[in-house]
């Protein structure tokens, strides 16, 4: 009988030891969502790396697997905010959906420029941004440039035909990657690789070589939770949307820009 009770009490005192490492974990993270604060440093040694302690991404899909990718929240909010400029005649890259989404009733015609034929079923205009004589001039009121200018080399080519194209008064609304993953997938259907990633200021000077200054609006988007989160493949419903609406100017993972043609519309 002694032996019996010993033995219980062994178990017992084990399942405690169980039961207790195995609530230690949220416990101390109760403990320190009540007393750290954003500002706080751990000391060298003890950075908690969890699940991203690897040295590869969760996942190659953007994010696309978990809840959707965290770039384009930002993109569509940016665009949400300047939905009013999608009007007139549209031109967007590779696809219509955006110029749809944010154009409501404003929005006359919608044009798609595709890299290659047959990859669009509603493509009206086949070729490469950088050289493009087939845009007609003075022509669009929106040009929607999201995530493009990346897969080209002559930046400053792509840009020059993007002024060209516009109507005096006509706006054309850039996004581009800074702090990225390369998306290979992209690379192969446009023909070559992945060339660059940007910054606030190189965006800006790229398009003052064709538009006024006083013209352009660049913001970025992300910080640093956000661009780890998207380097590492997460969801944007994996973050709240406090950590990803914060700024912060050092990390700039995701490049926006506003900048309209000079002149008015006719």
């Amino acid at each position: 009988m002694g032996s019996t009770m010993h033995v219980l009490t062994r178990v017992r005192q084990l399942l405690q030891k169980v039961m207790f490492g195995a609530t230690l974990p949220p416990v101390r993270r109760w403990l320190r969502s009540r007393t750290e604060t954003e500002d706080d440093v751990p000391p060298v040694g003890l950075v908690r790396f969890g699940s991203l302690r690897r040295l590869k991404p969760i996942s190659r899909d953007w994010g696309d697997d978990r809840g959707g990718p965290i770039d384009r929240y930002y993109i569509t909010s940016f665009l949400d905010r300047h939905r009013e400029d999608v009007h007139g005649r549209v031109l967007e890259i590779a696809e219509d959906v955006y110029a749809t989404w944010f154009g409501d009733d404003r929005v006359t015609k919608i044009d798609i420029l595709e890299f290659r034929k047959g990859e669009h079923p509603r493509a009206t205009f086949i070729g490469d941004l950088a050289d493009a004589p087939q845009l007609p001039s003075d022509t669009f009121d929106c040009v929607i440039l999201t995530q493009t200018l990346q897969l080209i080399y002559d930046l400053r080519a792509a840009v020059g035909t993007v002024h060209r194209i516009l109507r005096p008064g006509g706006v054309v609304l850039v996004t581009v990657p800074g702090i990225t993953p390369i998306n290979r997938q992209d690379s192969e259907s446009w023909g070559d690789s992945w060339c660059w990633s940007f910054t606030v200021l190189s965006t800006r000077k790229l398009f003052e070589e064709h538009f006024p200054a006083d013209a352009i609006e660049v913001e970025s988007f992300g910080n640093v939770l956000t661009a780890s989160s998207f380097l590492y493949g997460l969801g944007r419903g994996e973050l709240t949307r406090h950590e990803l609406d914060y700024r912060d100017a050092d990390y700039e993972m995701l490049i926006a820009l506003r900048a309209t043609k000079a002149g008015f519309p006719t």
